[in-house]
């Protein structure tokens, strides 16, 4: 099936980016072109937060093709998103040069701090754009690949599987807030200034980066539509339900489980490298094993197995965090564990789930009444 035919047949698709759609020009036109003074003009803070929850949706889109597709329950999903916030964190600290607190055109402020003499090898090459656009894909396509090839040959699954994900995060996380990592330590990166020359506090970068958010949420929603009604994705389906019957009939398990685990960790790569320019900030609390324990919450909400439910949860949730911790900060966190009992119990489809099942009983009795 091809691309066009696949997105004429997605219904619900089709509401997803069309809503998707009216919804970034929307937010960008109240924001530019109504005037402040207006009760209609949207700031750009809360443009920022729109961002900040599209690339999140993103992420839990990345985290619904393994656990609710392939049945990978992956607690470490967190850690890809870091990764490719650092990466992209790297690139903006690079094009501060001289501007920083301690004017050094090549050292960071926080290397400058720590009495470094030279840039790291690691670091070199990230003052280029592009080679950090690479990174942001391939260093954490590279660790999920190393990660899922020695799980996957090894068949570790289940709750094994999702305990050494959740190890991995925890890892890097303590690696990364060791100073002389050369990552910034426990304060990260920040102060960023601007990003291909464009001012990051001027409205219009604000937008265009929320857009591209957008843009990026709707092509990643495309894509792993396309990947789950191909043959391959089939068959990843196949082994969610059946996995020793898939081996039986002749399939590498262990390859196709790896492949959707790398594409998954690359999008949620590219969800951090659009997280980091509207945050303005990454360090390693983004490698927290709790934020990995959000990120399922999040697609559970939503509705594992369906794409759009991931990103519907990822947005309610991530909206209920905003509200509450500014009203009941302390409540919060009982608020979340109370929220994943409730749907584990009485939603375990999640809100789509529920609807699908709530229009389906609807449609039921209005058939019922046309035929009385």
């Amino acid at each position: 099936m091809d691309l066009a035919n696949l997105v004429a047949q997605d219904r619900a698709g089709k509401v997803f980016l069309t809503v998707l759609t009216i919804a970034a020009v929307s937010i960008s036109s109240l924001n530019l072109l109504v005037p402040e003074s207006s009760a209609l003009h949207l700031s750009t803070f809360t443009v920022t937060v729109a961002g900040k929850y599209l690339s999140y949706a993103l992420l839990a889109l990345a985290v619904d093709l393994v656990w609710g597709y392939c049945g990978i329950l992956s607690l470490g999903h967190g850690a890809f998103f870091a990764l490719g916030g650092y990466a992209m964190g790297m690139h903006m600290m690079r094009q501060i040069g001289e501007r920083g607190v301690y004017g050094n055109a090549l050292l960071p402020d926080f290397m400058v701090f720590l009495n470094w003499k030279e840039l790291p090898w690691y670091w070199l090459g990230f003052d280029h754009f592009c080679f950090a656009l690479l990174m942001v894909v391939l260093v954490p396509g590279a660790l999920a690949c190393l990660f899922g090839w020695l799980a996957f040959r090894s068949r570790v699954t289940g709750v094994y599987l999702s305990i050494i994900t959740q190890a991995l995060t925890y890892a890097l996380m303590l690696a990364f807030f060791r100073n002389e990592m050369g990552f910034g330590g426990n304060n990260g990166l920040t102060d960023f200034k601007d990003i291909l020359g464009c001012n990051l506090q001027k409205d219009g970068t604000r937008v265009a980066i929320f857009l591209l958010t957008a843009l990026s949420l709707g092509v990643g929603y495309v894509a792993s539509r396309f990947v789950v009604a191909s043959k391959m994705g089939r068959v990843v389906t196949a082994i969610r339900d059946a996995e020793s019957r898939t081996r039986f009939i002749g399939y590498q398990v262990e390859h196709f489980k790896l492949w959707i685990f790398v594409f998954s960790a690359v999008m949620a790569g590219i969800a951090g490298a659009l997280y980091v320019p509207q945050v303005g900030i990454i360090n390693p609390s983004e490698f927290s094993p709790l934020n990995s324990l959000e990120l399922v919450i999040w697609v559970a909400v939503g509705g594992r197995g369906t794409l759009y439910g991931a990103v519907l949860g990822a947005v309610l949730v991530n909206y209920a965090k905003t509200v509450f911790t500014g009203v009941l900060p302390e409540v919060w966190l009982f608020a979340l564990g109370g929220l994943f009992v409730s749907v584990t119990l009485f939603m375990p489809d999640g809100l789509v789930g529920l609807a699908q099942k709530w229009f389906r009983v609807w449609g039921l009795n209005l058939k019922q009444r046309s035929n009385a």
